[in-house]
């Protein structure tokens, strides 16, 4: 099966977001996050993470670009139980039994929209709000015959592009 892992083409998260998500963490989208957020809400470092920000599962930092790749089942079912503890912790879920079930649901979603990608297809999402709530959306950015350390040009994810 198939997830994202955050990906750094230059610098800007780090200067972007509150919290910037480490290279090579897991990511989902993260949109319950603001559930309850306003326009009042929209402001500075906190918009640019609603608009277009990857969490990531281990920092719960943004990030601009996902990247899919293969994740084994062993991972699935830690982060799956990392994520439910985040809910209980932080957002006040009953017990780990119910939150897991809604950390389920979120790594599925991301899941289902890396099914079928290739390897290193890049993710990006957009966030506006509406009367209704937030409306997220996707866009797919195909690899080019080239995999992420070429674009990267040092191997790990972050750095200068320069050959």
């Amino acid at each position: 099966m198939n997830l994202a892992r955050a990906i750094h083409l230059d610098e800007s998260d780090t200067l972007v977001f509150h919290r910037h998500a480490r290279t090579g963490e897991w990511v989902i989208s993260g949109g319950f996050e603001f559930s309850n957020w306003g326009e009042g809400d929209l402001k500075g470092k906190a918009r640019q993470a609603f608009a277009n920000g990857w969490l990531g599962l281990e920092t719960y930092g943004r990030v601009t670009f996902a990247a899919v790749t293969r994740i084994e089942p062993e991972e699935y079912k830690a982060l799956a139980d990392s994520l439910a503890q985040h809910f209980v912790s932080i957002y006040g879920a009953p017990d780990l039994d119910a939150a897991r079930v809604v950390a389920l649901d979120e790594l599925q979603h991301m899941v289902d929209m890396c099914d079928g990608q290739d390897a290193n297809t890049l993710l990006t999402v957009a966030r506006e709000l509406s009367s209704v709530g937030v409306n997220e959306s996707y866009r797919i950015i195909k690899s080019q015959e080239a995999d992420l350390m070429q674009l990267t040009g040092d191997g790990c994810g972050t750095g200068s592009t320069d050959p």
